[in-house]
């Protein structure tokens, strides 16, 4: 199976990280400043709002799809590629469930689940390997952010936060001390359930847009 060179990859998520890192700020900013809803929200989770980063990996899923297939990265079947990204997210919703359980009592167990979730988005790998490798390097460029804007925002104003969706907590974790409620609200969310996200969902919309594409077309090499 072939690799993706990571000089590759980082040329191929640069504009997507880019934008991404502009929703993040546009986000923050219309928070902050507390514009309508349902484009913004300052509600614990982010409230559905429209203006997030989460949806961006369905527009990114297919982009970078189609740009490893035309470049010889494509699925060895994209029937295959498609099975395994929507085993993930059976995966992802069974590990969300069980977080969800462990989070109303937060401990050790719930430090423990968060890693399935993580776990979950590497299971689309075994269909599209390359797809795979691109989207954890785009899950990664794009969140990094996010837990810096939410380290300053939660210990903002003297710890009593900016009031965005960014120091939001639940009732359970408010009488945390910072570290242990940055770790449960910010570092794990967002290094796990956030990144798992990202692959399992750009690897759905990834994998069935090129399978689309290519339909009855000889792309580039498939991967062997």
């Amino acid at each position: 199976m072939a690799e993706v060179k990571a000089v590759r990859i980082i040329r191929l998520i640069a504009i997507p990280t880019v934008i991404t890192l502009a929703v993040t700020i546009l986000r923050l900013v219309g928070e902050l400043k507390h514009w309508p809803t349902p484009w913004f929200s300052t509600a614990a989770g982010g409230g559905g709002a429209l203006v997030g980063i989460s949806w961006l990996p369905i527009v990114f899923g297919p982009y970078f799809a189609l740009k490893l297939a035309a470049a010889g990265h494509g699925p060895a079947s994209s029937g295959k590629a498609i099975g395994f990204a929507f085993l993930g997210l059976v995966a992802y919703f069974v590990a969300g469930v069980l977080l969800a359980l462990t989070m109303k009592h937060p401990s050790g167990l719930t430090l423990a689940a968060f890693p399935l979730t993580l776990i979950a988005g590497f299971v689309p790998l075994i269909g599209w390997r390359s797809l795979g490798q691109v989207l954890l390097a785009y899950a990664l460029a794009a969140r990094i952010p996010v837990l810096i804007v939410m380290y300053y925002a939660m210990s903002g104003n003297g710890g009593a936060g900016w009031g965005t969706h960014y120091d939001a907590v639940a009732p359970t974790f408010a009488q945390l001390p910072f570290g242990r409620k940055y770790l449960y609200m910010a570092i794990m969310p967002q290094l796990t359930a956030w990144i798992g996200w990202t692959m399992i969902v750009g690897a759905i919309f990834g994998a069935i847009v090129a399978a689309i594409v290519y339909r009855g077309k000889q792309a580039a090499p498939a991967e062997v």
